[in-house]
């Protein structure tokens, strides 16, 4: 159920006293702060367990002034806060000094977003007047999969004391991250697309007439800002993640049942059964939609491997690949050893 007007007002009260508060996004479900008070912002990397210098995203409330919490804001930025907020775009920006750079890891940088979620939205007008910003990375241990749910949070966290709610807002309708943008350095390297999302690249380049790098054609890049969920480890469940291409699968899945083994399956074309199977929509959109409760169920399963068929390499696909990429980073070899016995880490 939905929370209610009632919860969400006590949500923004639990935030400006300085605590926790998990909140549902168009894209996953947030862990949320005072993005204003070190301490809060401290209290989420703590419960998450999480590298200090590794940044969080701002929240804010539609209408928000970019202005105080940003520098030397260009009008691209301007631009694409037209376009897309609220909405899965993320801008990583120059920080307003009076702005604490605990929410950016450090860096002079900042990424800010105006979610799309209806309660998100009222969580972030009740808090301080729809004025204030809320840190909030995904609402789940570090680098493991995000939630898209309440009860994933829930699952996640337990009962631990500096959450003082969790607000339901059914099942995130995008399933992946936030794009994130860095138009920090544009006159140096110009707009640079860190993390693929729902927004496209090419959807970004009609709006400000230039088409977003890749940190990978750039090169050796030590200027370039950190920025969440850009680790090569990240989403990862516990059980690990393998992904193959369909013409390979069926052969694979009968290899790893002759040795044994107990496969848990996350696909979207016609396979022979295993021991467990999530079947996913095979457009973009679905698949990132039911994406991480597929892992996390898989992830419950009791199963050697989650074998994953690897979605079409387009560019519609990108943000899940790159999703699944870093799921799976760390198990090359897994599918080997399980068929041989032998040690794959």
């Amino acid at each position: 159920m939905e929370a209610g007007q009632a919860a969400i007002d006590a949500g923004a009260r639990a935030l400006e006293a300085g605590s926790l508060v998990a909140f549902p996004t168009e894209t996953v479900y947030g862990l949320g702060a005072d993005a204003e008070n070190p301490a809060a912002v401290a209290a989420i990397y703590a419960a998450k367990g999480r590298p200090q210098d590794h940044p969080v995203i701002v929240h804010v409330a539609p209408g928000a002034s970019l202005d105080y919490w940003c520098a030397d804001i260009p009008s691209e930025a301007r631009q694409l806060a037209d376009a897309f907020w609220p909405g899965p775009l993320t801008m990583i920006l120059k920080r307003a000094p009076n702005i604490p750079d605990a929410v950016s890891g450090g860096q002079d940088t900042v990424g800010i977003r105006c979610p799309s979620h209806p309660v998100a939205i009222r969580l972030l007008q009740a808090f301080k007047g729809g004025q204030g910003g809320v840190a909030a990375p995904s609402a789940n241990k570090f680098g493991h999969v995000s939630p898209t749910t309440a009860q994933h949070v829930r699952d996640e966290f337990g009962a631990d004391p500096r959450i003082a709610a969790v607000l339901d807002g059914g099942q995130s309708e995008v399933g992946i991250e936030s794009t994130i943008v860095d138009l920090s350095r544009l006159a140096t390297h110009g707009p640079v697309l860190l993390r693929p999302g729902h927004i496209s690249a090419e959807s970004i380049a009609a709006v400000i007439d230039q088409m977003p790098a890749r940190p990978d054609a750039l090169g050796a890049d030590p200027s370039a800002p950190r920025a969440s969920g850009t680790l090569e480890s990240h989403y990862a469940p516990h059980t690990p993640v393998a992904m193959q291409d369909t013409a390979t699968l069926a052969s694979t899945l009968a290899r790893l049942h002759g040795a044994g083994r107990k496969v848990a399956l996350i696909h979207y074309s016609p396979l022979p059964a295993v021991h467990a199977e999530v079947a996913l929509p095979a457009t973009p959109e679905g698949f990132a939609h039911a994406l991480y409760a597929a892992l996390r169920a898989m992830d419950g399963v009791g199963a050697d491997l989650i074998l994953v068929e690897a979605p079409p390499q387009d560019g519609a696909w990108l943000g899940v690949n790159d999703r699944l990429r870093r799921a799976a980073h760390g198990s090359s070899g897994i599918v080997h050893g399980l068929i041989n016995n032998t040690p794959t880490f």
